[in-house]
């Protein structure tokens, strides 16, 4: 018996659900570009690409090292990356090995990207407010960057405000609108966008419109925040924590699987900072360091030194804690995979 707490993997739901992501993308006509931010595992990835994705998109040039030495040859760094001399050492080296897209939303960092051999997408902003440029202004950047000796080929964007309980669909609308609006920008200052990337996962069902490529991330697994907005059913999670139960303290259940295991993220309109896939209507009320606090209203609690499986709240940041995740099919551990890019964070 594996000491608690650890993260384990459902394969046959993993496998489930890369295969219905691919099955929407190829009915569309889109490549699948995953971000493999959320699992940051190599062996999960080649189950991607096997699957039928076209390339991976990651976070950083660390994660793209990685995956890049593990044989992906098409990856995209979906972040407004700054050129500072050691990254453009990094990148040029990467690039002159592999297939490399960069975003950019800047003239200033485009122009300190010229001449290491990426590509690259102008982001847009699509509603998120977090970066890229306005769409209208898509077209001045490309060509601007194109003329420092930059080759821009596209545009991308995030919808990120898709994390919302209400308004996920209508984060695909604005995603849609800003896409198409930036590509006119793009056409009209003489820039063909061969490349129109999207795509998160809260969004997917309502996504894919006017775009290429779609590059969600959290559908390989699920997790809490996309089980209370609707996006995934219980049935479609595959990363859990094993926790094991330590006290009872408060007629509560206390596990051993605490911030450090599972993440503190929590959004502001969550219900818990995780769930229980066993028990659905348990909520995570509290979280400390190496502490989780259940409410179980309603139903008896797990004895003492039972296992339990915690959904985290956010599986990207739980996967980031974990040097590895233990493989189980039909309830038995069948393997072991690496978290090969934990920590690659510049």
């Amino acid at each position: 018996m594996t000491d608690t707490p650890f993260l384990a993997v459902d394969l046959p739901v993993l496998q489930a659900n890369i295969a219905r992501a691919q099955t929407w993308a190829d009915a569309r006509g889109l490549r699948l570009r995953p971000h493999v931010k959320t699992h940051k595992c190599i062996e999960i990835g080649r189950l991607q690409v096997e699957a039928g994705a076209s390339g991976i998109t990651v976070a950083t040039i660390g994660e793209a090292e990685v995956f890049a030495d593990a044989g992906f040859n098409d990856l995209f760094i979906a972040y407004p990356l700054w050129p500072h001399p050691d990254a453009r050492a990094r990148l040029a080296a990467l690039a002159s090995r592999r297939r490399v897209l960069i975003g950019i939303d800047s003239l200033d960092a485009a122009r300190g990207w010229s001449g290491v051999g990426a590509r690259a997408l102008v982001e847009v902003d699509s509603g998120h407010h977090r970066s890229g440029v306005r769409p209208a202004d898509a077209g001045q950047l490309a060509t601007d960057a194109a003329a420092s000796g930059l080759d821009v080929v596209g545009i991308f964007t995030f919808p990120g405000h898709s994390y919302s309980p209400t308004g996920r669909l209508d984060a695909a609308l604005d995603e849609q609108d800003a896409l198409a609006e930036a590509a006119s920008a793009l056409r009209g200052a003489g820039v063909e966008p061969v490349i129109i990337s999207g795509g998160s996962t809260p969004s997917l069902e309502g996504t894919g419109f006017g775009m290429t490529e779609s590059r969600p991330g959290v559908y390989v697994f699920n997790d809490a925040q996309q089980w209370e907005l609707g996006s995934c059913t219980p049935d479609r999670i595959a990363l859990t924590c094993h926790a094991t139960v330590v006290s009872h303290a408060g007629g509560r259940l206390v596990l051993d699987a605490g911030s450090k295991a599972l993440g503190a993220d929590r959004a502001p309109w969550a219900s818990g900072f995780g769930r229980l896939l066993d028990h659905p209507d348990a909520r995570l009320v509290i979280l400390s360091e190496h502490h989780a606090v259940a409410d179980l209203v309603g139903e008896a609690l797990p004895p003492l030194g039972s296992t339990v499986r915690v959904v985290p709240h956010h599986a990207c940041n739980a996967v980031n804690l974990a040097d590895e995740l233990a493989v189980f099919d039909s309830g038995r551990r069948v393997g072991t995979w690496a978290v090969a890019a934990r920590g690659r964070n510049s």
